[in-house]
């Protein structure tokens, strides 16, 4: 308490807001003061505080509702819609995110009508929004909010008609083909003039999509109003679709107005936008920040010919996505196969231009090596001193020496299938670090290339066949494919290398198949002490869970682990194991998917009952429906009342019923940890508060 004032205020910032002003405020006169500095009630969050409910909302702003300029509730998914009531009290507002809360039209007329200064907005648009309900002071309001985040379950165009002075745009359409009664939707939107979109000021257009024909249906009738008429000051356009979205000739011609008349500082297309035609070459830049190319067929040639332009005004650069994009690395793609080496020109040419990247996603591509000395994909990345996430496939980061010299060993040739099983012999591996640097950390180019990049944050080492268990809109996927040749030899020591990245936070590993023993997630438990979100899948041979014991002894130092995700085949979650994750005290969402995977219902509720902070659980096992049932309805019964924000799925993985009980997990658990992707680059930096 002897230290100065503006110490204290920088450690209360670490506070939730909601602590501070209900709790902490009354214990003394000084911090009475302190929690109510502006610098601490000017913004609160609420997004991720699952321990608030509506209650302490409603003191909260009563308390300090005036001081409020910024209140961010997203994924708030557990308050009740009469929450959002007390919301009216915060008359200085000027941004408010209310994605994944549950608001009728009513309620947000009514709200809106109150906050006059408000300039940026997120909402959720759900089956029954009807504009016609909003009331004239509500459209007032939004004629002044200039940026507007929309989320769509629902073939509508929300409030974007009434925003009249929109300078940013983000639109997510979560849209499903069909209704929960089983009828097909129609993407048909009612076309008038009071529905016309205002986009004469717009700046920033982004789109994302979810699988589905009636999301592409819904987003080319907002796209139809930027093929008239191309906003002039347009620097940033995104749309993020997952397959085929064709172009037409609307799109087509809001392409060509964009090439004429915008100088873009961002850019993302569908693929098909991209694919076989000269956009590239006529497209006009500014200082870009943000490129995705994600699963175009753009060739290396192209990306330096058309994008890089020789390096020039390629400084500015931060965020490259180019998942997916198998021949970006290639000087051309007509007779190229998928699995042929790399130029390594086209890559340095690419860090030489784009020296200040911070992210950067290259998975989802067989991304090889040739046997040139110091022209090794890991060698050539290590000059981006500047990275913080960075997303490679399996294949890339393996020794090209020792993929020539060595033969293929027995263990290597196993097919990764779940068929008869054959007996080999396995090779002993160490179990401490010393002994893999020893071996490893004088040839390694990936040893190498973590030691450069040190402030690393965010890695992904994913394989480039790899597909997770669980799809989006599909039954679960019951065969996976192989992992590439060049990524049999990536193992124990290449995991262990990891553990230098003293400031990792996030940590995904996929497909690895020479996975032994599992010794390195040890060393990264004890290094990485920073590490928040784990995400293992299929590592090692794919009929037994090979390294379970490693993973056991790395959770026992993971202090800080607040997301855990794991996609593996038979895997068991019993008594040992969750005993094991009892010691990631910061837990507080566990995601397990496990093909012919089974549990130990007395373990997980001793486990629940154990870890305080638990609020998502979600399994897809193997266990019968009887028994996911009578655990999930267990879980609830015991712990909702302490926890307000608890969320439990427990669901045989191969139910035909799987996608029904997938569309009403919250969002924010689904797109954040319950589905497999890589996040690396997904966005821009920065896209939403």
């Amino acid at each position: 308490m002897e230290f100065s004032d503006e110490i204290l205020l920088h450690i209360l910032s670490y506070v939730p807001c909601t602590d501070l002003v209900l709790n902490v405020r009354r214990t003394c006169r000084k911090l009475a003061t302190l929690c109510l500095d502006k610098s601490l009630t000017h913004t609160v969050l609420l997004q991720k505080d699952y321990k608030v409910n509506k209650d302490k909302v409603k003191q909260l702003m009563r308390d300090i509702g005036k001081e409020i300029y910024q209140l961010n509730m997203a994924g708030c998914y557990w308050l009740p819609s009469s929450t959002i009531d007390h919301v009216t009290r915060c008359k200085n507002l000027v941004k408010l995110n209310l994605s994944g809360c549950h608001v009728t039209s009513l309620r947000l007329s009514k709200m809106l009508s109150t906050l006059q200064h408000l300039r940026s907005l997120a909402i959720d648009v759900n089956p029954g929004f009807d504009a016609s309900q909003l009331s004239s002071e509500c459209k007032a309001t939004l004629s002044r909010v200039s940026e507007l985040k929309q989320t769509l379950y629902t073939p509508s165009y929300g409030v974007v008609p009434c925003c009249t002075s929109l300078e940013k745009l983000l639109l997510y359409f979560e849209i499903l083909d069909r209704s929960r009664e089983g009828f097909m939707l129609s993407g048909q939107l009612m076309v008038g003039e009071s529905n016309v979109p205002h986009y004469q000021n717009l700046r920033v257009f982004y789109a994302r999509l979810a699988p589905g024909y009636v999301n592409q249906e819904v987003v080319r009738l907002y796209l139809a109003v930027l093929s008239d008429r191309t906003p002039e000051n347009l620097h940033a356009f995104l749309i993020s679709a997952p397959g085929s979205f064709a172009e037409t000739g609307a799109t087509k011609n809001l392409l060509d107005s964009m090439a004429r008349n915008v100088r873009l500082d961002a850019l993302q297309l569908p693929k098909a936008w991209i694919n076989g035609s000269g956009l590239l070459q006529h497209l006009k830049f500014n200082n870009p920040f943000y490129f995705s190319f994600s699963r175009c067929t753009l060739s290396g040639g192209h990306l330096i010919q058309r994008v890089i332009n020789g390096g020039k005004d390629l400084k500015s650069l931060t965020s490259l996505n180019l998942s997916g994009c198998i021949h970006c690395l290639a000087p051309e793609s007509l007779f190229r196969k998928a699995e042929d080496d790399i130029d390594s020109s086209i890559l340095e040419s690419l860090v030489v231009s784009c020296c200040n990247l911070r992210h950067l996603n290259l998975s989802a591509a067989h991304h090889h090596s040739s046997e040139s000395i110091g022209n090794h994909l890991c060698q050539l990345l290590s000059r981006l001193k500047h990275l913080l996430s960075l997303a490679l496939p399996v294949c890339s980061i393996t020794d090209v020496a020792a993929n020539v010299e060595k033969p293929p060993t027995a263990s290597n040739l196993v097919p990764q299938t779940f068929g008869r099983k054959v007996r080999i012999g396995i090779q002993t591996y160490p179990r401490n670090l010393s002994d893999l640097v020893n071996q490893k950390i004088d040839s390694s180019v990936f040893w190498a290339l973590l030691r450069s990049l040190r402030f690393l944050e965010t890695l992904e080492i994913i394989g480039s066949s790899f597909s997770s268990a669980m799809p989006r809109n599909e039954p679960a996927i019951r065969n996976s494919l192989p992992p590439c040749v060049r990524a049999q030899s990536v193992g124990d020591s290449e995991v262990a290398a990891i553990s230098q990245l003293t400031y990792l936070q996030s940590l995904t590993l996929a497909q690895l198949p020479n996975i032994i023993t599992g010794s390195g997630l040890i060393n990264i438990g004890l290094e990485c002490q920073h590490l928040r979100t784990l995400s293992l899948a299929n590592l090692g041979m794919m009929g037994k869970v090979a390294y379970m014991s490693a993973l056991m002894d790395m959770l026992k130092h993971c202090k800080c682990l607040r997301d855990l995700r794991l996609e593996q085949p038979y895997f068991c979650a019993g008594a040992q194991f969750f005993q094991a994750l009892s010691h990631c005290s910061s837990l507080q969402r566990l995601c397990i998917v496990s093909r012919s995977g089974t549990l130990q219902s007395d373990a997980v509720m001793s486990f629940m009952a154990n870890c305080l902070e638990v609020i998502m659980c979600h399994m897809f096992m193997g266990e019968s429906l009887t028994v996911c049932k009578n655990l999930q309805q267990s879980i609830v019964r015991s712990f909702q009342a302490d926890r307000p924000a608890l969320n439990v799925v427990i669901f045989p993985l191969l139910h035909e019923d799987l996608t029904e009980v997938i569309r009403d997990v919250p969002m924010r658990h689904l797109d954040e940890i319950t589905l497999f992707k890589s996040r690396v680059a997904e966005e821009p930096p920065n896209l939403w508060w």
